[in-house]
Formats: structure tokens, sequence, C-alpha cells
């Protein structure tokens, strides 16, 4: 027999609010402990998009890649068990949303996902901005679900995806998942590092600013 739950999905005002809590608590905590041992990513999109801006080596991009795909399934499986064997819904389209349009949406919304984390967690100019990096993280993302939510899961992160289809072995629209935020995440790397911070560089009050930092976030 199945626990019961506080709340069913997310076609109701109270069970979308508190999906979007829970997402956006979980991911400010995952940034937190792992932002200075390996940049708190959590998501391949994120690191896709530090590696279009140059700031993850292609090598570490994979291993990181790996890591988060594994830990999806593994956290899936264990919700799996915890949950009596209950077979994960996954991701899937609401009714009236064609493919494209989700993976236009997907890519929105990464695109402003993985915008806060470079401005507060990569940019060598987020001075003091840096310390509230994981809440700003979190709750653009619980945003995100609160907006995108209704119409495809607001996914994100293909491992959030990923875990779930393969435990309970629904594919379909996963590509959606995949091709959205990694498209999203890409242009918010390529703006980012290549108009935002070159254009405050070459602001007046440019030469109190610090150096690009040299390693991997």
């Amino acid at each position: 027999m199945h626990a019961g739950k506080m709340y069913h999905d997310m076609s109701t005002a109270g069970g979308l609010v508190a999906v979007a809590l829970a997402h956006a608590l979980a991911l400010a905590a995952a940034v937190a402990v792992a932002v200075n041992i390996s940049g708190g990513h959590v998501n391949p999109a994120v690191t896709f998009g530090a590696l279009i801006g140059g700031r993850v080596s292609l090598i570490r991009a994979v291993f990181y890649w790996v890591a988060q795909l594994l830990g999806a399934v593994a956290a899936t499986l264990l919700l799996r068990l915890a949950t009596g064997g209950a077979r994960p819904p996954g991701f899937a389209l609401a009714s009236g949303v064609g493919e494209w349009h989700a993976v236009l949406l997907e890519a929105a919304m990464t695109f402003g996902l993985m915008y806060a984390y470079y401005a507060t967690v990569i940019d060598p100019k987020r001075g003091a901005v840096g310390t509230i990096a994981p809440l700003a993280v979190g709750f653009l993302l619980g945003a995100n679900v609160l907006a995108g939510g209704p119409f495809d899961g607001a996914g994100m992160n293909p491992a959030r995806v990923f875990g779930p289809a393969l435990v309970g072995w629904r594919w379909r629209y996963h590509w959606v998942y995949w091709l959205g935020p990694f498209l999203g995440a890409g242009v918010a790397g390529l703006v980012y590092e290549y108009l935002v911070i070159p254009s405050a560089d070459a602001a007046p009050h440019a030469h109190g600013h610090q150096p690009l930092a040299p390693e991997d976030y």
C-alpha cells in the first residue's frame, strides 16, 4: 500500500506551490554544500553552460555529467523503494502543449537559471552577492516551477528527468528535456561570458575588478 501524500500533483495551486518550494529549497541546499567542492552544478545543463563559457574543461564536464546522471538514477531508485515500489510518473506535456513549444519553454527557463548561476557563482566580480548564490539559484528554480510546471513539469535539469524516465521506463518527450535546457544554458553561458563580463570590464571603474578566476567551476 502506498503512503498518502500532502499534495497530489501540480494541477492545484497548493500542489504547485508545494512542489516549487520543495525544489527551491532542495536546490539551494545542494548548491550550498557542493559549491566549494565542485561548483554545485547538480545539473547537466548548468555544466554545459559553464563548458560553453570556458569555465570548465570538457573532461571535467563529462565526469560531472556521469555523476549527475548516476545520482539521479540512485535517488529515483531510493524514492521508489521508499514509496513501496510506486512507479515514477516522470515528465509529460500538458494537453495542448506541443513538443517545440515545450522546448522553447525549457530553454527560456533554463536560460534564467543558468544566468542566475553565472551571476552569483561564476562571475569573478560577484563580490558579496556570492553569499546568497544558493538561495538565488534555488528560488529562481522555484519561480520557474511556478510558471512552467503546469505546462511541462518545468524540468530544466536533464538528470532530474532522466532518473524517473529510466526507473519508470517512460521515454515519451524525453528529448524535449535535454534539448531545451542545453539550448537555454548554452546561450546563457555565451551571453554572460562574452557579453556581460567583457562589458563590465570595459566600464570606467573596471580597474577595481578582479581578473577572471582561472579555476574550473
